[in-house]
């Protein structure tokens, strides 16, 4: 099935003939279903934390984050482009017809962060020039303007830098330990993040008197999935060569583990709100942060306790998670489940409706998943795990796609909040609703949350 070229171009990403061959078998017998128990609930796997909790657990944080000996950064996938979040623009320019969503648009031209740059434009020259004059119909989301301040405007990458120096910077900058702040961004766009970062480092700094350590890094191409025809052989290109296609998020699991840190925040790029709303988001941070410290020590302690059985301590020797989760508001996405594993035990787990063939389960699920996550990524004896010993490879699932007129089978990676952290032992917290704010489409930047409080 594959030829002595094929070899040759899987060899130059990285990737065994072992492997491609397991992919290809994958796209022709698909995954197998996972044994859902039921979703998870306040009763039963979700966590709610009363006032008193709340205080204890961010107390606890403070107290961790103040050491200088532990490491804690902030890890945000960046690396999707915001095309999707202008579909009905292009659809303007391409058929001329001013659906309600674009006249919800024009009717809030002035109000968007954006506006000055458009330069006074109207109508379909004002689309055209966001478009494509600045580029906002092919940049990634972290790079566009979301929220107007009095002094400048800020992306969603300087929104999370100010989150993470509110969450992380309690009793550090006075020890002289920097924000650490990591993006996973695509390759193309990697100098325009540099320089991004590099134009508003100073102000971001001065602002909430910090400094930060900024890292990036890059979805690795051996990471990358092949793609099948509908009757499961190789999809070539015009070429003759094989297409690969980027694995999904799922890949990123990688790059969370080589991250050099003790606990990491997950969060994706979109879900950023002005800092006259980051009370919230930060005090649930610091919250689910403490839980997570809370649960770290109980866990080593059991694995140091003698009377604790051997079989128990081996399913503690995991990376763990804390997630938190909010109550169901209509949002599409997965959220928190309990499944049980081939042991007999049963697990919580993050599930994409992807992986949930009794569509039931999600019309009784109560919480869903804003990805919202606190993760301790070293063991008792302060040594990183290799996180891709905890990933699910039975967890990804198999998307249609089209390339040049003709179908496609596309493999997607188990995701990083799902199926890549399948293995890890896992907390749920029931958090409110005001700390998921996330930018799906341009307008949603007209909403209250994402507006200056004289606009609301």
């Amino acid at each position: 099935m594959f030829t002595e070229s094929d070899i040759r171009q899987l060899e130059s990403r990285g990737i065994s003939l072992e492997k491609a061959e397991e992919q290809l078998r994958l796209l022709q017998t698909g995954f197998p279903s996972l044994d859902i128990v039921a979703p998870a609930s306040t009763r039963k796997g979700i966590r709610r934390l009363g006032r008193e909790q709340q205080e204890y657990y961010a107390a606890l944080w403070q107290e961790y984050v103040s050491q200088k000996r532990h490491k804690v950064a902030k890890f945000v996938p960046a690396s999707g482009a915001a095309t999707r979040m202008f579909k009905d623009l292009f659809a303007y320019l391409e058929n001329g017809v001013e659906t309600p969503a674009m006249s919800e648009f024009f009717g809030g031209l002035e109000r968007f962060a954006f506006s000055p740059q458009l330069g006074g434009r109207q109508g379909r020259e004002a689309v055209e020039h966001l478009l494509h004059g600045m580029g906002y119909g092919h940049l990634p989301k972290g790079l566009l303007l979301f929220h107007a301040y009095r002094d400048r405007p800020r992306t969603p990458a300087m929104e999370h830098l100010a989150e993470g120096a509110m969450v992380l910077r309690a009793g550090r900058e006075s020890a002289g330990m920097p924000v650490a702040v990591h993006f996973t961004v695509s390759h193309e766009h990697l100098p325009l993040f540099r320089q991004h970062i590099a134009d508003s480092l100073r102000y971001m700094q001065t602002k909430f008197g910090v400094t930060y350590d900024i890292s990036f890094s890059e979805q690795l191409p051996e990471t990358d999935t092949l793609a099948a025809n509908p009757d499961g052989t190789p999809f070539r290109n015009e070429d003759g060569t094989l297409l690969f296609r980027p694995g999904g998020h799922g890949a990123l699991i990688r790059n969370l583990g080589a991250m050099d840190a003790d606990i990491v925040f997950v969060k994706n790029i979109d879900n950023v709100v002005p800092d006259r709303l980051k009370a919230s988001t930060v005090r649930w941070k610091q919250v689910l942060a403490g839980v997570l410290v809370e649960e770290q020590q109980r866990v080593f302690g059991m694995l140091n306790d003698p009377s604790v059985g051997e079989e128990e301590k081996r399913r503690l020797r995991r990376p763990i998670r804390v997630c938190g989760v909010v109550r169901n508001t209509g949002e599409p996405g997965g959220g928190p489940f309990l499944v049980r594993e081939e042991d007999g035990s049963v697990s919580c787990q993050i599930l994409e409706s992807s992986q949930i063939e009794d569509k039931s389960l999600m019309s009784r699920s109560t919480h869903f998943n804003p990805v919202d996550l606190v993760c301790a990524l070293r063991d008792n004896e302060g040594k990183p795990y290799r996180l891709t010993d905890f990933v699910d490879p039975q967890t990804g699932f198999i998307s249609h796609k089209s390339k040049d007129g003709r179908d496609l089978l596309a493999l997607e990676l188990p995701g990083l909040w799902n199926g890549a952290m399948a293995r890890w032992n896992t907390v749920f917290v029931e958090v409110p609703v005001s700390t998921f704010n996330p930018v799906k489409t341009v307008n949603d930047l007209l909403r209250p949350q994402h507006q200056p409080a004289k606009s609301r």
